[in-house]
């Protein structure tokens, strides 16, 4: 007994101090990156009239929908990437065997006539039953197949894509009307480009109608203003840091841009994991590198895609299980590049970082807060260290979320009301207690869950609907 207060107990406590300290500085490093790349980017954008040089340029591209039931935002979704402003684009929907009425809600909303239509299957997906044209929209075209799940879906729409480029977009998203402006970008000024994610935000609380956004506003519902925070941390800060030292390691699925040459060779989207997005990504950084290639993946931090995000927390618990599986497999699956001779800056500091603080991060936090607080109570953890953990856990966290709110003010600021900053700022402290303590706990059992094998799916979400 007397070992383990003199010894154990303290070596705990420093264990957990360490974690902290450490994780704390690494995210204030990709903080002081970020701040430093969206400067640049911020000076460039003002640059008026670049768009206008390029215009001619830019490459022709297929935005991917897969849609499985998503007959509550389907047309909405839809209208929105039709009237983007865009040279030459085509939209492609892969019905992926919905159960509700998707398919229905297409062939009513925009003329959908069945067509025979021959496609060069260059990656494997469940058979496809049907293709459909539209009469009111010729730039569209719907695939109905065979459910096979989200990854599946994207590698038929892939197969079914008639341009260089792919865009894959989340039925329940909106698109801004230059979304793919910006995000071709990267492609035109540097040839060696393979993928450009942009920034999304949540939709919820803003106005829609017909596919446009015509306002946007915070939401009512606290679970969703959260998130929001969320999405100017991990948007802002994490994916802008990590593109600025060319790792960046996930583009969200619910809009990213990639070459679709590079995809193919890579051999498409992986139907075995619940995380296709970052697996894919992760797995053409580790190829690139294999075969010693020069690319590029890059990142726009300008909010070009608005999305629906749960507005409770059982939703939102299956989401973020599923996310956390997601990092989980695609670092397994692809830990070759770990540390590798190869590896650069992705295997040498992007990998561990994300192993260490992302992926096992959670499971550290849970139980330092456990043993912290059950210690303090039983009168093991003394007040000055107990006082010291919530500092390091809470105020520095506190203290990343309210520096991303204020990044987001300073450059963007896509919420114009002045009251808005006060509520952005005061969930963002409020996180702190609660929330973020509750995410981690699901990102626990998403891991356990990655640990036990169990298979997991694409999973349905509580839709509201984007028009509001």
């Amino acid at each position: 007994m007397n070992l383990a207060f003199s010894y154990i107990i303290p070596a705990v406590q420093w264990f957990f101090f360490l974690y902290f300290v450490v994780v704390n500085l690494g995210y204030m490093m990709l903080n002081a990156v970020a701040l430093s790349a969206i400067y640049k980017y911020m000076q460039r954008r003002a640059m008026e009239g670049m768009e206008k040089q390029f215009s001619r340029l830019r490459p022709p591209v297929s935005i991917l929908i897969p849609a499985y039931n998503e007959a509550a935002t389907i047309s909405s979704s839809v209208r929105s990437m039709l009237q983007i402003n865009y040279s030459e684009y085509e939209v492609v929907v892969i019905n992926d065997g919905s159960r509700d009425d998707t398919l229905a809600a297409l062939k009513r909303d925009f003329g959908l006539v069945m067509v025979p239509e021959a496609v060069r299957r260059r990656l494997e997906s469940k058979p496809v039953r049907g293709a459909y044209v539209s009469r009111l929209h010729p730039k569209l075209r719907v695939i109905d197949k065979e459910n096979g799940g989200k990854s599946d879906s994207l590698n038929a729409g892939i197969n079914a894509s008639r341009f260089p480029l792919f865009c894959c977009v989340d039925a329940d998203s909106i698109l801004e009307h230059d979304s793919l402006t910006k995000v071709v970008q990267p492609f035109l000024e540097d040839p060696h480009t393979i993928a450009a994610g942009g920034s999304v935000r949540a939709v919820n609380g803003c106005t829609v109608s017909g596919g446009h956004l015509l306002k946007s506003a915070l939401p009512k519902n606290p679970v969703a203003l959260f998130q929001i925070i969320e999405y100017f941390r991990g948007y802002l800060i994490g994916r802008l840091g990590w593109s600025e030292l060319n790792s960046l390691m996930i583009i969200s699925g619910a809009f990213g841009l990639f070459k679709k040459e590079a995809v193919i060779e890579a051999g498409g989207y992986d139907t075995g994991t619940v995380g296709e997005d970052m697996e894919l990504v992760v797995r053409l950084h580790r190829l690139m590198r294999e075969k010693r290639k020069k690319y590029s993946i890059s990142f726009i931090p300008d909010p070009v895609c608005w999305t629906e995000v749960p507005e409770d927390l059982v939703t939102l618990r299956g989401q973020r299980i599923r996310w956390q599986r997601g990092l989980a497999e695609s670092m397994y699956l692809n830990r070759s590049l770990l540390f590798s001779r190869h590896g650069g800056m992705v295997g040498w500091f992007t990998m561990p970082f994300l192993i260490a603080f992302e992926l096992f991060g959670s499971v550290i936090e849970v139980a330092g807060f456990f043993f912290t607080i059950i210690g303090f109570l039983l009168g093991v953890v003394s007040l000055k260290a107990f006082l010291a953990f919530i500092f390091l856990a809470i105020g520095l966290g506190i203290m990343l979320s309210v520096n991303s709110l204020l990044i987001e003010e300073l450059s963007f600021k896509v919420y114009k009301k002045p009251s808005n900053a006060l509520t952005l700022f005061l969930f963002a402290v409020a996180e702190n207690f609660g929330y973020r303590q509750y995410n981690s706990w699901w990102r626990v059992v998403g891991l356990w869950r990655f640990a036990a094998g169990k298979r997991g799916g694409w999973g349905e979400m509580k839709r509201r609907g984007l028009e509001r």
